[in-house]
């Protein structure tokens, strides 16, 4: 696959600093069951990358010391990790809200039947990716037959009160295609509700738009196709100064599977780590007693990603 990297590291893109940590997101490790198109962690079957109960513990002893508000679990897809179940009945302990960055279709996967309800007793929040209410164009970024399955985990999320109780919140994540910025998320929103909703009788919380970071697979496309430059020239050009206040990397920890720093979940894809402390990489163990306020934020060009027209996050748009 091609590589984006060296492309990226130089970049004009203005100096930020970290402000209060809020939120610890994980990396349980790079296996997934499915290989989408737009994956900018290049998850997929084969990979074998997964988090250890030594490193899962570390995180649990950095949570437990510093006041944060979110425990945000990615992978790959973070139920395939042996210890998911384990981290988040610890996590949950302290009080703080768990994310599971799910993928849907593992809730149909043999060995996880029991997942839903598992998730549901814990009060985890499930931010699930659906990157279209339409089937073709699921298909197209997520594989065939990917859409019914999907459908078919939504309304076992909705069985057990997922979207509709106040304390087992169900959000989506879009995804656009191609060279596109996403549009306007309340927008979107309201269509993925009502065709939902009207369809399957699927109800859900908030959908997240998010814009494509050219990295990894996605990255690796452009440059196959010749259209790295105009899709960098497309965020470059819809840069926004004002969302520079909110860029998730502000108060975000990302964290890989081997227990290494990152200021967010792209950096890590790039192998781009936290400086601190002097140190060019640096690892959990090191943080667990620091306060990492006013940290600078280690950039690049696919910065310009997150803060290109409405802005993007973990959480959806900055700005909407």
């Amino acid at each position: 696959m091609l590589d984006t990297r060296p492309l990226l590291l130089v970049t004009d893109f203005p100096c930020i600093q970290r402000n209060t940590l809020k939120t610890v997101q994980v990396n349980l490790g790079y296996k997934c069951n499915l290989s989408c198109t737009h994956c900018h962690v290049n998850a997929g079957p084969a990979r074998t990358e997964l988090m250890t109960k030594e490193i899962i513990d570390l995180v649990l002893d950095f949570i437990h010391r510093h006041p944060v508000e979110t425990l945000d679990l990615t992978g790959g897809a973070p139920e395939l990790n042996r210890y998911f179940k384990y981290l988040v009945k610890e996590a949950r302990k302290t009080g703080i809200e768990v994310i599971d960055r799910c993928n849907l279709t593992i809730l149909q996967e043999p060995g996880f039947e029991n997942m839903v309800e598992f998730l549901a007793e814990q009060g985890v929040t499930v931010t699930a990716s659906l990157p279209c209410y339409i089937e073709q164009n699921v298909a197209k970024q997520r594989g065939k037959n990917v859409y019914w399955e999907s459908i078919a985990a939504l309304k076992r999320l909705n069985s057990v009160g997922y979207g509709i109780d106040k304390d087992k919140l169900l959000n989506l994540v879009f995804n656009p295609d191609g060279l596109n910025l996403p549009p306007a998320q309340l927008a979107l929103e309201e269509d993925y509700k009502r065709e939902l909703r009207d369809n399957h009788g699927i109800v859900f919380n908030h959908l997240f738009t998010i814009t494509n970071m050219p990295i990894s697979r996605f990255g690796g496309m452009l440059l196959a196709k010749g259209l790295y430059q105009k899709y960098m020239t497309k965020l470059r050009s819809s840069y926004r100064e004002e969302n520079l206040k909110t860029v998730m990397c502000r108060n975000l920890l990302s964290i890989d599977y081997q227990g290494y720093v990152y200021d967010c979940d792209f950096n890590q894809m790039l192998n781009m780590p936290m400086r601190a402390n002097g140190k060019t990489k640096t690892h959990l163990i090191e943080l667990l007693d620091q306060n990492l306020d006013g940290n600078p934020i280690v950039i690049g060009e696919h910065c310009f990603g997150c803060t290109a027209g409405q802005g993007s996050s973990c959480s959806g748009a900055l700005d909407d």
